[in-house]
Protein backbone atom coordinates (compact mmCIF):
# COMPACT_ATOMS: atom_id res chain seq x y z
CA UNK A 1 0.00 0.00 0.00
CA UNK A 2 1.33 3.48 -1.32
CA UNK A 3 2.57 6.17 1.34
CA UNK A 4 -0.19 9.13 1.18
CA UNK A 5 0.61 12.19 2.62
CA UNK A 6 -1.33 14.13 5.49
CA UNK A 7 1.20 16.78 5.98
CA UNK A 8 -1.02 19.88 6.48
CA UNK A 9 0.17 23.75 5.24
CA UNK A 10 2.50 25.23 8.18
CA UNK A 11 1.34 27.18 10.92
CA UNK A 12 3.30 28.81 13.67
CA UNK A 13 5.07 26.60 15.95
CA UNK A 14 4.60 23.58 14.13
CA UNK A 15 7.29 20.98 14.52
CA UNK A 16 8.98 18.86 11.51
CA UNK A 17 11.20 15.84 11.92
CA UNK A 18 12.95 13.76 9.90
CA UNK A 19 12.57 10.33 10.53
CA UNK A 20 12.83 7.66 7.82
CA UNK A 21 11.20 4.59 7.95
CA UNK A 22 13.76 1.91 7.96
CA UNK A 23 12.13 -0.82 6.20
CA UNK A 24 14.60 -2.43 4.42
CA UNK A 25 16.10 -5.19 5.55
CA UNK A 26 19.98 -4.86 3.52
CA UNK A 27 20.53 -1.48 4.84
CA UNK A 28 19.59 0.15 8.26
CA UNK A 29 19.97 3.42 7.17
CA UNK A 30 17.24 2.81 4.12
CA UNK A 31 13.38 3.20 4.25
CA UNK A 32 10.38 5.38 3.00
CA UNK A 33 11.37 8.63 3.67
CA UNK A 34 9.24 10.63 6.20
CA UNK A 35 8.43 13.86 7.84
CA UNK A 36 6.65 14.48 10.85
CA UNK A 37 4.36 17.07 11.20
CA UNK A 38 3.91 18.24 14.98
CA UNK A 39 1.96 21.34 16.42
CA UNK A 40 4.20 23.29 19.33
CA UNK A 41 2.91 21.03 21.88
CA UNK A 42 3.92 18.08 19.89
CA UNK A 43 1.18 16.75 19.58
CA UNK A 44 1.26 14.83 15.66
CA UNK A 45 -0.80 16.90 12.97
CA UNK A 46 0.44 15.20 9.70
CA UNK A 47 3.39 13.00 7.85
CA UNK A 48 4.97 13.89 4.67
CA UNK A 49 6.23 11.02 2.80
CA UNK A 50 9.39 11.84 0.92
CA UNK A 51 9.66 10.47 -2.77
CA UNK A 52 12.56 9.69 -4.96
CA UNK A 53 14.49 8.78 -2.02
CA UNK A 54 16.06 6.07 0.28
CA UNK A 55 17.57 7.06 2.99
CA UNK A 56 17.90 8.69 6.20
CA UNK A 57 15.95 12.22 5.65
CA UNK A 58 18.02 14.80 7.60
CA UNK A 59 19.16 18.57 7.94
CA UNK A 60 15.93 19.94 8.08
CA UNK A 61 16.31 23.64 8.38
CA UNK A 62 13.51 26.65 7.54
CA UNK A 63 15.01 29.51 5.64
CA UNK A 64 14.75 33.26 5.71
CA UNK A 65 11.79 32.78 3.26
CA UNK A 66 10.15 30.02 5.67
CA UNK A 67 11.18 27.13 2.66
CA UNK A 68 11.50 24.17 4.81
CA UNK A 69 14.90 22.29 3.34
CA UNK A 70 15.99 18.52 3.88
CA UNK A 71 18.61 16.08 2.70
CA UNK A 72 19.36 12.52 1.49
CA UNK A 73 23.03 12.32 1.36
CA UNK A 74 22.94 9.29 -0.04
CA UNK A 75 20.82 10.23 -3.61
CA UNK A 76 22.34 13.97 -3.51
CA UNK A 77 18.67 14.77 -3.10
CA UNK A 78 18.05 17.98 -1.53
CA UNK A 79 14.54 18.95 -0.66
CA UNK A 80 12.61 21.77 -0.09
CA UNK A 81 9.41 22.72 1.03
CA UNK A 82 7.15 25.55 0.79
CA UNK A 83 4.96 26.98 3.82
CA UNK A 84 2.03 25.17 2.29
CA UNK A 85 3.67 21.82 2.57
CA UNK A 86 3.96 21.23 -1.00
CA UNK A 87 7.61 20.15 -2.40
CA UNK A 88 9.02 22.69 -4.49
CA UNK A 89 10.70 21.76 -7.94
CA UNK A 90 14.12 19.83 -7.22
CA UNK A 91 17.34 22.15 -7.92
CA UNK A 92 20.72 19.55 -8.44
CA UNK A 93 23.19 21.34 -7.07
CA UNK A 94 25.89 19.04 -7.62
CA UNK A 95 26.26 15.10 -7.27
CA UNK A 96 27.47 15.45 -3.59
CA UNK A 97 26.21 14.41 -0.14
CA UNK A 98 24.74 17.63 0.99
CA UNK A 99 23.38 17.39 4.36
CA UNK A 100 22.86 20.86 6.20
CA UNK A 101 22.00 24.32 5.19
CA UNK A 102 22.97 27.65 5.95
CA UNK A 103 21.55 31.12 4.65
CA UNK A 104 23.86 34.00 4.02
CA UNK A 105 23.14 37.56 4.46
CA UNK A 106 23.66 38.09 0.54
CA UNK A 107 20.60 35.66 -0.27
CA UNK A 108 22.52 32.60 -0.90
CA UNK A 109 23.26 29.44 0.12
CA UNK A 110 25.78 27.18 1.76
CA UNK A 111 25.62 23.43 1.73
CA UNK A 112 27.76 21.05 3.82
CA UNK A 113 29.13 17.97 2.20
CA UNK A 114 28.48 15.21 4.55
CA UNK A 115 31.29 12.76 3.35
CA UNK A 116 34.60 12.23 3.14
CA UNK A 117 37.40 10.47 1.78
CA UNK A 118 37.05 6.52 0.70
CA UNK A 119 37.70 4.47 3.76
CA UNK A 120 35.78 2.91 6.38
CA UNK A 121 37.52 2.44 9.31
CA UNK A 122 35.18 0.16 11.16
CA UNK A 123 36.58 -2.84 12.73
CA UNK A 124 34.78 -6.15 11.11
CA UNK A 125 32.98 -7.41 14.27
CA UNK A 126 31.28 -3.84 13.82
CA UNK A 127 30.18 -3.83 10.11
CA UNK A 128 28.18 -0.23 8.52
CA UNK A 129 25.19 -2.11 7.74
CA UNK A 130 24.35 0.53 4.95
CA UNK A 131 25.22 1.56 1.67
CA UNK A 132 27.40 4.83 1.19
CA UNK A 133 27.36 6.55 -2.72
CA UNK A 134 30.35 7.41 -4.21
CA UNK A 135 30.85 10.75 -6.58
CA UNK A 136 29.96 10.08 -9.97
CA UNK A 137 33.59 8.99 -11.85
CA UNK A 138 35.34 8.92 -8.80
CA UNK A 139 36.15 6.69 -5.92
CA UNK A 140 35.80 8.78 -2.88
CA UNK A 141 32.30 9.49 -0.75
CA UNK A 142 33.07 13.05 -0.97
CA UNK A 143 35.67 15.77 -0.45
CA UNK A 144 33.93 17.08 3.02
CA UNK A 145 33.59 20.79 1.89
CA UNK A 146 31.56 23.68 2.32
CA UNK A 147 30.00 25.15 -1.15
CA UNK A 148 28.10 28.36 -1.63
CA UNK A 149 25.33 28.26 -4.39
CA UNK A 150 22.92 30.87 -5.52
CA UNK A 151 19.35 29.61 -4.62
CA UNK A 152 18.60 28.21 -8.08
CA UNK A 153 21.68 26.01 -7.77
CA UNK A 154 24.62 27.80 -9.25
CA UNK A 155 27.67 27.34 -7.74
CA UNK A 156 29.67 30.26 -6.17
CA UNK A 157 32.84 29.24 -4.15
CA UNK A 158 33.70 25.83 -3.02
CA UNK A 159 35.69 26.01 0.50
CA UNK A 160 38.01 23.92 1.06
CA UNK A 161 36.92 23.03 5.16
CA UNK A 162 39.14 20.81 6.82
CA UNK A 163 37.49 17.42 8.20
CA UNK A 164 38.19 14.89 10.80
CA UNK A 165 36.32 11.59 9.52
CA UNK A 166 34.84 10.68 12.64
CA UNK A 167 35.11 7.54 14.09
CA UNK A 168 34.89 5.66 11.06
CA UNK A 169 36.55 7.61 9.23
CA UNK A 170 34.47 8.71 6.45
CA UNK A 171 32.10 11.69 8.45
CA UNK A 172 32.94 15.09 6.55
CA UNK A 173 30.73 18.65 7.25
CA UNK A 174 27.91 16.48 8.85
CA UNK A 175 26.82 20.15 11.04
CA UNK A 176 27.02 23.31 10.34
CA UNK A 177 26.30 26.73 11.73
CA UNK A 178 26.98 30.11 10.11
CA UNK A 179 27.69 32.79 13.22
CA UNK A 180 25.49 36.25 12.98
CA UNK A 181 28.87 37.70 11.97
CA UNK A 182 27.86 35.68 8.55
CA UNK A 183 31.53 35.07 8.12
CA UNK A 184 32.31 32.54 10.72
CA UNK A 185 31.11 29.00 9.92
CA UNK A 186 31.28 26.62 12.94
CA UNK A 187 31.20 22.86 11.79
CA UNK A 188 31.28 19.21 13.12
CA UNK A 189 32.46 16.02 11.88
CA UNK A 190 30.25 13.93 13.66
CA UNK A 191 31.70 11.59 16.50
CA UNK A 192 35.38 13.41 16.01
CA UNK A 193 37.53 15.22 18.27
CA UNK A 194 37.13 18.84 16.87
CA UNK A 195 34.93 21.87 16.20
CA UNK A 196 36.04 23.64 13.41
CA UNK A 197 35.93 26.86 12.00
CA UNK A 198 35.76 28.48 8.53
CA UNK A 199 36.11 31.85 7.85
CA UNK A 200 34.00 32.13 4.61
CA UNK A 201 34.89 35.74 3.52
CA UNK A 202 38.33 35.29 3.52
CA UNK A 203 38.39 31.84 2.92
CA UNK A 204 40.85 30.40 5.37
CA UNK A 205 40.94 27.74 7.84
CA UNK A 206 40.72 29.08 11.57
CA UNK A 207 41.98 27.72 14.45
CA UNK A 208 39.50 25.19 16.13
CA UNK A 209 36.94 26.26 18.18
CA UNK A 210 37.21 22.97 20.60
CA UNK A 211 39.82 20.14 20.56
CA UNK A 212 39.14 17.25 22.75
CA UNK A 213 42.12 14.91 23.62
CA UNK A 214 42.04 12.06 21.09
CA UNK A 215 41.74 8.96 22.89
CA UNK A 216 40.39 10.33 25.87
CA UNK A 217 37.05 8.86 25.12
CA UNK A 218 35.31 11.69 24.29
CA UNK A 219 33.49 12.94 20.83
CA UNK A 220 31.85 16.12 19.51
CA UNK A 221 28.21 15.88 17.90
CA UNK A 222 26.84 18.87 17.44
CA UNK A 223 27.32 22.78 17.50
CA UNK A 224 24.58 25.10 16.94
CA UNK A 225 24.10 28.61 16.86
CA UNK A 226 21.24 30.74 19.15
CA UNK A 227 20.61 34.20 17.84
CA UNK A 228 22.59 35.67 20.04
CA UNK A 229 25.71 33.82 18.63
CA UNK A 230 25.76 32.01 21.70
CA UNK A 231 26.46 28.34 20.89
CA UNK A 232 24.84 24.86 21.97
CA UNK A 233 27.15 22.10 21.93
CA UNK A 234 26.31 18.20 22.33
CA UNK A 235 29.33 15.84 23.27
CA UNK A 236 29.47 12.80 24.47
CA UNK A 237 31.44 10.61 26.87
CA UNK A 238 32.29 7.10 26.59
CA UNK A 239 32.07 7.03 30.82
CA UNK A 240 29.65 9.67 31.91
CA UNK A 241 27.41 10.12 28.85
CA UNK A 242 25.73 12.68 27.00
CA UNK A 243 26.10 16.47 27.93
CA UNK A 244 24.73 19.88 26.64
CA UNK A 245 26.49 23.17 26.73
CA UNK A 246 25.83 26.60 26.65
CA UNK A 247 28.82 28.37 25.32
CA UNK A 248 29.85 31.85 24.19
CA UNK A 249 31.22 32.55 21.02
CA UNK A 250 34.58 31.90 22.28
CA UNK A 251 33.41 28.44 24.09
CA UNK A 252 33.40 29.45 27.61
CA UNK A 253 30.94 27.38 28.81
CA UNK A 254 27.85 29.29 30.37
CA UNK A 255 25.98 26.62 31.36
CA UNK A 256 26.25 22.62 31.44
CA UNK A 257 23.86 19.69 31.32
CA UNK A 258 24.05 15.97 31.49
CA UNK A 259 21.63 14.32 29.28
CA UNK A 260 19.23 11.64 30.20
CA UNK A 261 20.75 8.59 28.56
CA UNK A 262 22.65 8.40 25.52
CA UNK A 263 21.63 9.38 21.91
CA UNK A 264 21.03 12.64 21.77
CA UNK A 265 22.69 14.14 18.60
CA UNK A 266 20.12 16.85 17.59
CA UNK A 267 18.91 20.83 18.84
CA UNK A 268 16.96 23.61 17.81
CA UNK A 269 16.13 26.72 19.99
CA UNK A 270 12.22 26.77 19.93
CA UNK A 271 10.03 29.54 20.07
CA UNK A 272 9.39 29.34 23.42
CA UNK A 273 11.98 31.75 25.51
CA UNK A 274 14.32 29.28 27.11
CA UNK A 275 13.30 26.10 25.59
CA UNK A 276 14.90 24.25 23.05
CA UNK A 277 13.82 20.93 21.53
CA UNK A 278 16.14 17.90 21.47
CA UNK A 279 16.43 14.49 19.02
CA UNK A 280 17.33 11.28 19.99
CA UNK A 281 18.81 8.97 17.19
CA UNK A 282 19.15 5.66 19.13
CA UNK A 283 15.69 6.15 20.72
CA UNK A 284 13.32 8.35 17.77
CA UNK A 285 12.22 10.37 20.79
CA UNK A 286 11.79 14.17 20.43
CA UNK A 287 11.47 16.44 24.04
CA UNK A 288 11.95 19.71 24.48
CA UNK A 289 14.63 20.93 27.29
CA UNK A 290 14.13 24.03 29.83
CA UNK A 291 17.43 25.44 30.37
CA UNK A 292 16.30 27.33 33.56
CA UNK A 293 15.64 23.85 35.18
CA UNK A 294 17.94 21.37 33.18
CA UNK A 295 14.99 19.12 32.73
CA UNK A 296 12.91 17.48 30.00
CA UNK A 297 9.37 18.35 29.12
CA UNK A 298 6.88 17.55 26.59
CA UNK A 299 7.96 14.48 24.25
CA UNK A 300 6.60 12.50 21.09
CA UNK A 301 7.86 8.75 20.03
CA UNK A 302 8.63 8.97 16.16
CA UNK A 303 8.81 5.09 16.58
CA UNK A 304 11.68 4.28 14.69
CA UNK A 305 15.56 3.73 16.23
CA UNK A 306 18.43 5.31 15.08
CA UNK A 307 16.27 7.47 12.28
CA UNK A 308 15.75 10.68 13.89
CA UNK A 309 18.18 12.88 11.74
CA UNK A 310 16.77 16.28 11.48
CA UNK A 311 14.36 19.18 13.57
CA UNK A 312 13.32 22.65 12.80
CA UNK A 313 10.45 24.56 13.69
CA UNK A 314 8.18 26.96 11.76
CA UNK A 315 8.71 30.51 13.41
CA UNK A 316 5.77 31.91 10.80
Amino acid sequence: MANVSTIKPFAKGDILVGATLLNRADDDHAGDGRIIQYDSDLNEKGVLWTTGTTHLISGLRFGPDQTLWAFDTNTHTVLRYGPDGKELPRIKFADRSFSNVNFTADGNVLLGEHLVGKTIKLPPERPLGTTLTKMPGSDLFGDGHVFKFTPDGKLLKEFATETHGGMAGFLGVTTASLAPDNRTLVYVSETGTRVFQYDIVADKQLPDLITLQPGAGEIALLAQHLPDGTLLYIKANFKTGFKLDHLKANAEVIKSWDLPGPGWATVTPLLEPGVLLLGNFFTGTVAKFDMQTGTLGAKAETGVKRSLAGLAQYRG
